[in-house]
């Protein structure tokens, strides 16, 4: 009998066929990475932790850093839909502040719950890394909605958003690495720490011209 499936349902089953392999591969690299570190994993672990061949693998990625790349984008492109969801709800720079740190605390922690759970080491780089343009576009995005904050709030436009920025953005890395090596993993402690820390800072700043 004549295989009458047509063109386009057979595009359609290769399309989901390589987006279920890909997200396979991505979901054995994390785990991976968060049990034996990014430094011992070889190609070899991340192809042994799926159902895969070898060959299936080397069509997706050529290196156990490109996955480590494809994870990281991937975690910061769902991160940034969070950060749109902040930024919709958010009425002052106190609130914005709030939502965005619990918005990522809670994110990496979600990122990282089978280490956690199994005591193995946290693969925190993988929840939001700085040196991709992905979270290069987060950066600018927070810049800008500082900005728009700081304006309706009416404080001084002399205050540096840039500086601010990557303030904002390194409180957020720092505390998150720690946070996640404490247990139990507190995101609304780390939240609170956050926001005191960068609003003490920024009225003392302010009060000051």
């Amino acid at each position: 009998m004549a295989d009458t499936t047509s063109p386009a349902t057979l595009s359609g089953k290769r399309a989901s066929t390589k987006a279920a392999n890909r997200r396979a591969i991505l979901q054995a690299g994390r785990q991976v990475f968060a049990r034996i570190g990014f430094e011992a994993t070889t190609v070899r672990d991340i192809i042994r932790e799926t159902a895969l061949a070898s060959g299936t693998f080397y069509n997706y990625f050529k290196s156990k850093e490109e996955v480590f790349h494809a994870i990281a984008e991937d975690s910061t492109h769902r991160f940034r839909d969070r950060l749109a969801d902040v930024r919709a709800r958010a009425e002052s720079l106190e609130d914005y502040m709030e939502h965005a740190y619990r918005a990522y605390f809670g994110f990496i922690s979600r990122e990282n719950e089978d280490a956690i759970e199994s005591g193995a080491p946290h693969i925190a780089l993988i929840g939001v890394r700085v040196d991709t343009p992905e979270m290069q576009a987060v950066a600018q995005e927070i810049r800008a909605d500082l900005e728009h904050i700081l304006a309706k709030q009416g404080i001084r436009p002399s205050v540096d958003t840039e500086y601010l920025t990557a303030a904002a953005i390194g409180i957020a890395r720092e505390m998150g690495d720690y946070m996640l090596k404490r247990r139990p993993v507190d995101v609304e402690g780390a939240t609170r720490f956050a926001c005191t820390l960068l609003l003490s800072g920024l009225k003392t700043l302010d009060a000051r011209v």
